[in-house]
């Protein structure tokens, strides 16, 4: 096996996430990433918290982004 020296921190997920789903199929891998990562606060709470957003504004606040971004 080849061992590969990932410097993105997003492929080298990526590559965890792809080995996990090899070594134990894709339903033990998600139920090992549900134990090892359980989350926390109240995702129903928090969703009502929060404003609605239209696509429209979802649309504008992704292309400001990345204007702002490639600004940079």
């Amino acid at each position: 096996m080849a061992k590969v020296n990932y410097s993105n921190p997003v492929e080298l997920r990526i590559a965890g996430y792809m080995a996990l789903k090899e070594a134990l199929g894709i339903d033990n891998a998600i139920r090992f990433m549900q134990d090892c990562y359980p989350g926390s606060g109240d995702y129903t709470k928090e969703k009502y918290e929060r404003p609605e957003v239209s696509h429209e504004e979802a649309v504008a606040m992704i292309k400001e982004y990345e204007r702002t971004k490639a600004a940079s």
